[in-house]
């Protein structure tokens, strides 16, 4: 009788190579065999590396070792800005604003607030925390990047005299290794009282005594305990944290935090913690204010891209010297030019325009005059470059030019422009409440219609608008669903830096290049701040060969799309039943105004090939002004400085490219002498189609009439009184708008006349 044993099924023995009979151990006792002489090498290598490290660092920094005064000048600089000529305009932070104060002038409560927050240990350790160090490169490891530092008081002095701001591990080596020496060199009074003296504050105040002066106008010396925490708290990002340019509740809690600390460590009794909390600050009205005379929008912007770039203590500690791309005689020119129109414009209640020049070849920022006088507490100081508002139907031409880019349309396809009901019962009118029947595409565009342009904002779809929009670098529009078709009137909100760089797309044959005002950046060693500084960057081969003078810039519109757009914003007859010869200079030049409802915003933006020139004129807080449009406020301002940069300059054209084609339109089924541009392949290929005969009723007999008065204002697009220079000839064939054609709007059509 077989056993139930028997019946059982065998288990396949394990084989003695699984992966589980492998510990841990076994398998780097293995790696360590195979890689013997590897590791070997690599590990004296290491120890040659560490070994050198501290006598080359000692040796390089040597002589800035030998005294406080030695320590304490190395790392402090400023920010320096150049115009494009390598000539000083601006200056941030200049050394001539530290003063330096003993210790025994510096408060106790600072000292005790500092150590507490910053380095519980400092009287007892070598200038570094093995603890602090260990913990950092924990918390770095499991981060992936180096996002703590672990530094004592030494080490950031060590820091902020001698290295750059860079995060990486040779620098902390170096760091601990300056420390340790600052630690022996001298008492730990002199290393707090230099660190004190050095650390950076904010708002351009380095050290304790600046910072005092500059948060709450006082010396140091008279620092409450209240005080020194808030000045201590804010110490880990200054610019984050300070009450002068951020909201005061989040200084506020930072100084809760330093008391808090200050009472673990048995400096002051809880009872002093909550009387220094509860002490209401009351902070210096009479901030120190730079005395730069030119450019301020236009520095301070810079300077802000340089903080959110390389971070604000590296742009200051490190000395930048930055060169512009600041035309100095146009900036100047420029903002005397929107003062004189302010105030010009002031019995219309409009009180401030700003303006922007750009390269559009390269995106350079020529000039930048953000309100018409920086002195004015009220409006002066803020940037109306870089606030987005609403472009009116500057905004068209995007829209338009998308249309034709991807072949909807042809400057020479039919709109009606009549009482039109869209999705959502959205009926737009004219400015002028009238109705022209049929009109091309570039006669809707010139004139700046407002049915029409609806009707192509319908076919080309509100996201794709956007997503053209975004192409040519507009930033500030969200999602569809916020704008709807009104989207190419203007309701979405722009800055009118990013709209004139917007157009520098057409000016620049459809490439992109992201605006910029910085050249060239170097530091207090006349080193680029953007070439490898650390030992492993020189390591890296990437970093080994850099293209000099690398284009960035993309293409992001056809050469034939952009043709267009220019051909029809330059074209003076085709815009004359509505602006005259408001917007003509003394050269052909593409251009569109803009305003919006009750006339909030003002806006002209046109360009040549090697120009291009945004402006507006409003009011900061949004009220109305009385009828000034863009052609009225706006445009005279835009006229002056294309014309003051472009004298003497060599006359540039609008080239047509290669797969633009000038073809006859049809007219009552034949070939006309009327003459139009096409993209190849979308002209009519002949005149066999059927025609239709519009109604006289449905074309207007009379253009409007160019106004003289801005009283009799009632819309975006009208005249001003002033004569303008007469335009050089076109340079190239300017088509003559027919009333009358085929009711589709589609890109091959004939035109009858009645």
């Amino acid at each position: 009788m077989r056993s139930r044993l028997d019946h059982k099924v065998s288990k396949p023995k394990k084989s003695k190579w699984s992966l589980k009979n492998f510990s841990l151990k076994e398998m780097l006792k293995n790696f360590i065999i195979r890689h013997k002489r590897k590791l070997f090498y690599a590990t004296i290598l290491l120890l040659a590396f560490l070994a050198l490290v501290p006598p080359a660092t000692y040796l390089y920094y040597a002589r800035d070792l030998k005294d406080k005064d030695s320590v304490i000048n190395r790392g402090l600089t400023g920010l320096t800005l150049q115009d494009r000529d390598g000539e000083e305009f601006y200056t941030f932070y200049q050394p001539k604003e530290i003063t330096y104060i003993p210790f025994s002038d510096m408060p106790v409560s600072a000292q005790e607030a500092v150590i507490s927050s910053e380095d519980k240990n400092f009287y007892t350790n070598n200038g570094f925390s093995i603890t602090g160090i260990a913990r950092a490169f924990v918390v770095n490891l499991f981060a992936g990047r180096i996002v703590e530092g672990g530094s004592t008081i030494t080490q950031g002095l060590a820091k902020n005299a001698f290295l750059d701001q860079s995060r990486n591990y040779m620098r902390k080596y170096q760091e601990i290794v300056l420390a340790a020496e600052l630690n022996r060199r001298f008492s730990k009074e002199d290393v707090l009282e230099m660190y004190l003296n050095t650390v950076y504050f904010g708002e351009g105040a380095f050290g304790i005594e600046n910072a005092a002066q500059a948060y709450f106008g006082i010396p140091a010396r008279d620092l409450t305990l209240s005080q020194s925490a808030l000045l201590i708290g804010i110490l880990p990002a200054p610019s984050a944290y300070s009450p002068l340019s951020n909201p005061p509740d989040k200084a506020e809690i930072r100084k809760q935090y330093v008391l808090g600390e200050m009472v673990e460590e048995g400096y002051i009794t809880q009872a002093q913690a909550d009387q220094a909390a509860s002490e209401a600050l009351v902070y210096n009205p009479n901030a120190a204010r730079d005395t730069n005379t030119i450019a301020f929008h236009f520095a301070n912007y810079i300077k802000g891209e340089l903080i959110r770039e390389y971070g604000e203590e590296r742009v200051i500690s490190e000395g930048f010297r930055v060169k512009t791309t600041l035309d100095r005689e146009f900036q100047k020119f420029a903002e005397q030019t929107v003062k004189n129109r302010v105030a010009n414009l002031e019995g219309n209640n409009a009180s401030n325009a700003s303006a922007v020049a750009i390269d559009p070849k390269n995106g350079q920022i020529l000039a930048m005059v953000g309100s018409y006088d920086w002195t004015d507490e009220k409006f002066g100081q803020t940037n109306m470059a870089v606030v987005p508002r609403q472009p009116g139907s500057s905004f068209k031409p995007i829209i338009y030019a998308e249309a034709l880019e991807e072949k909807i349309i042809t400057p020479a396809t039919i709109l009606e422009d009549k009482e039109t009901t869209f999705a959502g019962s959205y009926k737009p009118k004219n400015y002028d409440l009238r109705y022209r029947g049929d009109v091309t595409v570039r006669r809707a565009l010139a004139n700046s219609l407002n049915i029409p342009a609806v009707e192509i904002m319908d076919r080309v779809g509100v996201n794709d608008g956007i997503n053209a929009a975004r192409d040519l670098g507009i930033t500030t529009l969200r999602e569809e669903a916020n704008y709807g078709l009104s989207l190419v009137l203007g309701t979405g909100e722009v800055p009118l830096l990013e709209l004139t760089n917007a157009y520098a797309v057409f000016a620049n044959e459809g490439l992109y290049n992201e605006s910029t005002g910085v050249l060239e950046i170097t530091n207090k060693y006349n080193q680029s701040v953007d070439e490898p500084q650390s030992f492993w960057a020189l390591l890296n081969p990437l970093n080994w060969v850099r293209p000099e003078n690398e284009s960035t810039a993309r293409e992001v519109m056809s050469r034939e799309a952009a043709f267009l757009i220019s051909s029809i914003l330059s074209d003076n007859r085709a815009r004359a039943d509505v602006f005259g010869n408001a917007l003509t200079i003394s050269r052909v030049a593409a251009v569109k105004t803009g305003t919006t409802e009750d006339y909030r915003d003002a806006l002209t933006v046109g360009y040549t090939p090697n120009l291009v020139v945004g402006v507006w004129v409003g009011n900061n807080d949004n009220t109305p002004m009385d009828n000034i449009a863009g052609s009225l406020g706006a445009a005279p301002i835009w006229r002056s400085l294309m014309e003051n940069y472009l004298a003497g300059t060599p006359v540039e054209e609008f080239e047509k490219p290669t797969f633009v084609v000038n073809e006859a339109i049809c007219v009552n089924g034949r070939r006309s002498g009327i003459t139009e541009f096409f993209i190849a392949g979308t002209q009519p290929p002949s005149c066999d189609g059927p025609t239709q005969r519009p109604s006289p009723s449905a074309r207007l007999t009379q253009p409007p009439t160019p106004t003289t008065n801005p009283d009799e204002n009632n819309d975006d697009e009208d005249n001003t009184s002033k004569p303008t220079p007469q335009a050089t000839s076109t340079p190239f064939p300017t088509p003559t708008t027919v009333s009358g054609a085929t009711s589709a709007p589609v890109p091959t059509v004939q035109i009858n006349v009645p």
